[in-house]
């Protein structure tokens, strides 16, 4: 292995910080991880075998940091509660309020049945069987509405945009396929 720390940071320190703080809105929190990035490379260095390789393994490392991040932060936070509320959040970055948007102009795209469901449930807290009580069905006549409007409202966003996920399932970052995410529906 023939390149150096001070060579790795020379070529990548600016687009890797780039790279953290547009998933880390922290200023503070993504020069650490920068610093974190930085020492796992220097301490695993001599574990890269191929220098072709050397920004995708940089790269994965920043990856992972941010993911452990946000699994540290906040690991049992829902994507609808960022979804639901993306304005009151003074920090809250243009791609998740972007991205609420579109989801928010998905959601009426929904047939009315499927719409009120995944409103009251999602939304409004309701529990399954005060759904069910609420619309007239049957407790799995409601879980089923719920879960079909989740389905479909999920068909949709992949249809519209390429997602990459954390470790467990939060997204991190998203691409859209078409105009419907860029303007908001």
């Amino acid at each position: 292995m023939n390149t150096s720390i001070e060579t790795i940071w020379t070529q990548f320190n600016a687009p890797l910080e780039r790279f953290i703080r547009q998933r880390v809105p922290d200023v503070q929190a993504a020069d650490d991880l920068l610093q974190d990035v930085y020492l796992k490379v220097h301490l695993n260095i001599n574990t890269l075998r191929d220098d072709e390789r050397l920004q995708s393994w940089v790269y994965q490392i920043a990856r992972n940091a941010v993911y452990d991040y946000y699994r540290s932060r906040r690991p049992l936070d829902a994507i609808s509660d960022e979804i639901a509320a993306p304005d009151d959040a003074d920090d809250a970055d243009d791609i998740t309020r972007q991205l609420a948007e579109s989801v928010r102009y998905m959601i009426e795209l929904l047939p009315e049945g499927y719409r009120e469901a995944l409103l009251l449930a999602d939304y409004d807290g309701l529990t399954q069987k005060e759904l069910a009580e609420r619309l007239g069905l049957s407790l799995s006549g409601a879980k089923s509405r719920v879960q079909r409007a989740r389905r479909m409202l999920r068909e949709m966003l992949l249809a519209c945009c390429h997602f990459e996920f954390d470790r467990l399932g939060k997204v991190i970052d998203y691409y859209p396929h078409c105009d419907c995410c860029v303007d908001g529906g």
